[in-house]
């Protein structure tokens, strides 16, 4: 579509577009308020606004998920606008980009196409003169300082609750309980498995659980320091004797490493094992930045067990050549006929499928050191049904995650469909990731159009459907495609917010009455 051009006749009003953008922390910052301040500088300076792009509860850290800024900017280098100026409030409102040439980068995209920027509650005039130049330079630099100092105090924040003993979500784990603390430090009683507190200053803790749990962790750890037995051995014989995991599944051999290796049976709070500040790449932390709260709960294991326990766990990788672990899968490849990340976490004589990724940099390549090309038409069945718990766990997490903020989330056991906060309804699709024939990775993703929610998290896979490679949070209300399908590189037009970890959405839920869903 091509606009006419603006009409620059001496007494018409200048043709104009306004960007509005509404960061969650900051009230004062809402639309409105600044469509009024804009509105009043347009009046003084004689524009006219025809056309609003607004993002409203939208981080501006990125320009991913921000489909206001997008929209402006994809219509702008189509040619597809009818004014020649862009209104915004300040500078932080075009963005907080953590990489001030990003800011600066967007609005050299319009000036490019004969399209000013015009700032309207700064002290400055954007003419492209060097003081302007300076001072917005300052002021990107400062609306990206401030993201950094608020992450910061977030992340403090965060840490003293969990050096005060207190949980952020999760599942307490087979043998312990999650007891609910009012804010004078008051136990109110244990919280059963799917309930959550409802009172944003309630804290959670974790407790011993029933004794006759305690006793069965007790008797897994013995089993594995003192008989020598693997973690496939004790898996088998729990299953036997009929017992369940915390989540009433049957137990394997990952699941009793699991327990094994966690250091809440010890009494130890650990917390910022992976992270993902500013909305940067997700990354797993080394153990020397974790925040660790030691004896934070009452133990039911003791420490010299719990570390004996360890101490067999850590060496396997350790005293392992390249060539052993290597012979060792290649054995387990055999085996089964083809290898995952499953398999090799079930397998009692090979070390975890995380430390074949640390040793060769993923498990692609140690898969093609073996020879091992996974044929992912064979594994379905398997990655299934391995997708199928994972599902049940994201919505049991997203519940504990939010709440743990000071969100309410109810749930229908039904459709799993989260209303949160009474204000917007929420469900998960997990997307496997499928490889076309020219080598390309896609990921199909299918709706239920006869109920959608107002929003839907897809929870995109790795290559190995394996592991969750990111989120897209999609605006589905009114949505009448049964289908969606994602590349590996979406661009600016998919109209969904990316992240890397479900934290974000958590604090983002939490704050519901000011995310905008219509």
């Amino acid at each position: 579509m091509n606009w006419p051009e603006d009409n620059n006749e001496q007494g018409s009003p200048r043709k104009a577009a306004q960007y509005v953008r509404m960061s969650t922390e900051h009230q004062r910052y809402s639309t409105e308020n600044q469509a009024d301040a804009i509105k009043r500088y347009a009046d003084e300076r004689g524009y006219q606004i025809i056309r609003t792009y607004s993002d409203a509860g939208k981080s501006g850290l990125r320009i991913q998920g921000r489909a206001g800024l997008t929209q402006l900017i994809e219509d702008i280098e189509a040619g597809q606008t009818a004014f020649k100026t862009v209104l915004v409030y300040d500078v932080s409102r075009w963005g907080r980009f953590q990489d001030a040439d990003e800011s600066a980068y967007y609005e050299y995209a319009c000036k490019r196409a004969g399209i000013s920027v015009e700032y309207c509650a700064e002290q400055f005039e954007n003419d492209g003169s060097t003081m302007s130049t300076v001072v917005k330079g300052l002021k990107r630099a400062m609306a990206g300082e401030y993201s950094r100092e608020l992450s910061q105090k977030v992340f403090a924040g965060q840490s003293r609750l969990i050096e005060l003993g207190y949980r952020q979500g999760g599942a307490p784990g087979f043998g312990l309980r999650r007891m609910l603390i009012d804010e004078a430090g008051n136990m109110k009683g244990i919280l059963s498995r799917g309930e959550h507190k409802s009172i944003q200053t309630d804290r959670v803790t974790l407790v011993p659980g029933p004794d006759d749990e305690i006793a069965v962790v007790n008797q897994i750890f013995r089993c594995f320091v003192r008989d020598g037995q693997s973690e496939a051995e004790i898996a088998a014989n729990l299953n036997a004797k009929g017992l369940k995991t915390d989540l009433d599944r049957d137990w394997t051999p990952s699941v009793v490493r699991q327990l094994l290796s966690n250091e809440k049976y010890i009494g130890n709070n650990i917390w910022n094992r992976h992270s993902f500040k500013l909305k940067k790449r997700h990354v797993r932390n080394d153990p020397n930045n974790w925040v660790r709260a030691v004896g934070a709960f009452e133990a039911i294991v003791s420490t010299d067990l719990f570390e004996a326990a360890r101490a067999i766990i850590s060496s396997r990788s350790q005293r392992l050549s390249d060539e052993a672990m290597l012979e060792g899968l290649k054995e387990t490849l055999e085996q089964h006929g083809f290898l995952s990340g499953f398999v090799i976490n079930e397998a009692a004589t090979l070390p975890s499928s995380g430390a074949y990724q640390s040793r060769f940099g993923s498990l692609l390549r140690a898969y093609s050191l073996v020879g091992f090309k996974p044929d992912r038409d064979y594994r379905y069945i398997e990655i299934n049904k391995r997708l199928r718990g994972m599902h049940s766990d994201l919505i049991r997490d997203t519940v504990s995650g939010v709440e743990a903020v000071g969100g309410q989330v109810d749930r229908d056991l039904q459709s799993d469909i989260l209303t949160i906060n009474g204000e917007f309804t929420v469900s998960i699709v997990i997307a496997r990731c499928m490889q076309t024939g020219a080598g390309a990775f896609r990921w199909n993703i299918r709706l239920d159009t006869g109920r959608l929610p107002d929003m839907t998290i897809v929870v995109r896979m790795g290559q190995m459907n394996e592991l969750p490679l990111d989120y897209y949070l999609l605006p589905t209300f009114d949505m009448t495609r049964p289908k969606l399908r994602l590349a590996e590189n979406n661009g600016l037009s998919l109209d969904a917010y990316r992240f890397d970890d479900l934290s974000h959405f958590f604090e983002m839920a939490a704050r519901a009455p000011l995310l905008e869903v219509a």
